[in-house]
């Protein structure tokens, strides 16, 4: 879907390392933000500077509520970011904000990673073509069953 293939895994080794001493953050409002810089790093797609985002992210990839959506508007703000992503679900909190920092920004309302992917990079990624999805599955498949054979050799 994303055009990611299946080498770009083959020589980078992926680490995700959320320590407690860095950058304050308090729940999982950083899902999509972090699904973006994941998907940026593999497809070599920038993420663009002006835009900020912030939410859950499920496995299925659906983007869920969050918490303090008027702190973080008001620190894109005065960040200098021009649009936000947001929830669709926060929808309804917008009515707590207010109109100056409404109407300083873009608020863009998502409920799926690929709507975040395609406002948040600066060109969308283009999906693999059924066959390049068949090779990828099939290099799965047998990287599973040598692991399995590994594993238990009779």
């Amino acid at each position: 879907m994303l055009g990611i293939k299946d080498e770009a895994f083959e020589k980078r080794d992926i680490h995700i390392h959320v320590p407690d001493g860095a950058t304050p953050k308090d729940g999982p409002s950083a899902g999509a933000a972090m699904t973006t810089a994941f998907v940026s790093a593999l497809t070599g797609i920038p993420v663009r500077g002006d835009v900020a985002m912030t939410g859950e992210i499920t496995l299925r990839g659906e983007v869920t509520a969050i918490g303090g959506l008027k702190e973080k508007l008001l620190a894109a703000l005065r960040g200098g970011i021009k649009t936000v992503l947001i929830p669709e679900e926060n929808m309804k909190d917008l009515q707590e904000i207010p109109d100056n920092v409404k109407s300083g920004l873009e608020i863009v309302p998502v409920k799926w990673i690929d709507k975040v992917l395609e406002v948040a990079l600066e060109r969308k990624p283009v999906p693999l073509t059924d066959e390049e999805v068949a090779v990828v599955v099939a290099s799965a498949a047998e990287k599973s069953a040598v692991g399995a054979a590994k594993a238990d050799p009779l």
